[in-house]
């Protein structure tokens, strides 16, 4: 059986970290990732496997708690989003040096999103963590990212799910994993009452706030703000569904959209094996076809 993949990691918060389950289930399978594309959350793991340095991550980010994530949050006073971006990839740099991605170990491709002229920029050389800084830039709450003479924000704005820019190999296996999986209504019990009254509680907490405090009338009204946010999550599904019916990859992974918040990476574990699991049953299906 056809053994090289060419894999496609989406965009969705922290969600994406499940693109590790997934890449480590792909290889317990014998299968051999030969080019990666992604979007915002997956085109950062997907660059830090195609560097080789997924096990080093992968390592860090199953010791984060809730406060060591608030930590990394550098909140800043801008009409353009709420975080800086900065600090969390100044502690990457100090356990992954930055490379640039013609250098890297397999093909790779980061895709961000040219605000100004309305179409996307696909890194696929130059520094890493310059074009995953850019690429993660989620309107609103990272500040955007100045490029050239443009300004640059999340891929997953125009194209949430980049199949169009994998580098295809003669008979490779088309491999997606998409974010944007129908909704579970995952309840999440493990917050106790010491914790909500924590001032480290998370980012989470904040935006849900000021998004309330933006918002107008009753629970079924929106104010700007949500309804903003509502919107631009319907585009972004619909386009992740486009591409996929689009490109028809030969697995498709999905994991629902509501598996976690944005910035829930104290979930690692969790995540993990929810991409394990989410694998493991596509991958056996697609084998049982052959």
């Amino acid at each position: 059986m056809k053994k090289s993949v060419a894999l496609v990691l989406s965009s969705g918060g922290s969600t994406g970290i499940a693109h590790i389950g997934v890449i480590r289930e792909l290889e317990r399978h014998g299968f051999k990732i030969t080019s990666i594309s992604g979007s915002s959350i997956g085109s950062f793991i997907g660059g830090i496997y195609a560097m080789g340095k997924l096990s080093a991550y992968e390592e860090w980010v199953k010791k984060l708690k809730k406060k060591d994530v608030w930590g990394l949050m550098d909140l800043t006073v801008s009409a353009n989003g709420l975080l800086k971006g900065e600090k969390v990839f100044n502690k990457m740099k100090t356990f992954i040096p930055d490379v640039l991605i013609e250098k890297m170990n397999i093909p790779f491709a980061a895709v961000a999103t040219d605000i100004i002229n309305e179409k996307e920029i696909v890194f696929k050389s130059g520094n890493f963590y310059e074009a995953v800084r850019a690429s993660v830039a989620i309107p609103t709450i990272f500040t955007p990212v100045k490029y050239k003479n443009t300004i640059l924000v999340d891929g997953g704005v125009l194209n949430p799910v980049p199949i169009k820019h994998v580098k295809r190999n003669e008979n490779d296996i088309l491999v997606t994993v998409n974010l944007y999986g129908r909704k579970e209504k995952i309840e999440d019990k493990s917050i106790n009452v010491k914790e909500k009254k924590s001032n480290s509680y998370n980012l989470n907490k904040l935006i849900k706030n000021i998004s309330r405090l933006i918002s107008s009338g009753d629970k079924q009204s929106y104010g700007y703000f949500s309804l903003l946010s509502a919107a631009t999550s319907a585009m972004i599904h619909k386009l992740a569904k486009q591409n996929i019916e689009k490109y028809k990859p030969d697995i498709l992974i999905n994991i629902p959209s509501d598996t976690s918040n944005t910035f829930d990476f104290y979930k690692a574990d969790k995540l993990i094996k929810i991409g394990e699991e989410a694998a493991k049953k596509e991958i056996q299906k697609f084998i049982n076809s052959k």
